[in-house]
């Protein structure tokens, strides 16, 4: 009886510890990005239909994500620009049909993340990047039924590090912003 009741005891506590599975909802999901244009103006666009998969625990502050881009839903609100984006200059959509970020770090104030860090795989490269955290919040979907937690995050990189070096020389910024909007459903 004594290890029956221990056994239980230690499920209770291996379970409490699990993280929740939570699913991107790709119509609250996107990836955008800003990036200098000759000192004149920002250029923009972003990434939508994202897929993936969130792990979270607040209580045992944890959290894991993978999340997947398909290039091919870059819009930038000009078809000619979506073009030149996508062709071998830039993100060479045709060669490199994903982009892949997974979480490597959580860090979390209160039970709330502040900061993610993971490996962005883009172009057949993959470097660390941190993601900030700017809100974030859990609430009771009505339209789902389920609990949905998501935030704002930010981060900037330098693009020559996946070998993005179109017009460098030129006087575009190796530095481009990316602002991530994410909301995912509890499973």
């Amino acid at each position: 009886m004594k290890k029956l009741l221990l056994a239980t005891a230690m499920l209770g506590l291996f379970s409490s510890t699990i993280a929740a599975e939570y699913k991107l909802d790709p119509s609250h999901t996107n990836a955008r990005f800003n990036i200098d244009h000759f000192q004149t103006s920002t250029n923009h666009g972003g990434f939508y239909g994202i897929d993936g998969v969130v792990q979270f625990d607040a209580q045992a502050k944890t959290g894991a994500l993978d999340i997947t881009i398909k290039t091919n839903t870059l819009n930038t609100g000009s078809k000619d620009f979506d073009g030149h984006m996508s062709s071998s200059d830039l993100l060479n959509v045709e060669s490199f049909p994903e982009i892949n970020f997974k979480s490597t770090k959580w860090v979390f104030d209160g039970n709330k993340p502040t900061e993610i860090t993971g490996e962005l795989t883009m172009m057949g490269k993959t470097h660390p990047v941190t993601l900030t955290a700017t809100k974030f919040n859990c609430y009771e979907n009505p339209m789902f039924n389920a609990e949905v937690c998501g935030g704002d995050f930010t981060t900037t990189i330098d693009r020559t590090l996946w070998g993005i070096d179109f017009l460098v020389d030129a006087g575009i910024p190796k530095e481009v912003e990316l602002k991530i909007q994410v909301e995912a459903v509890k499973q």
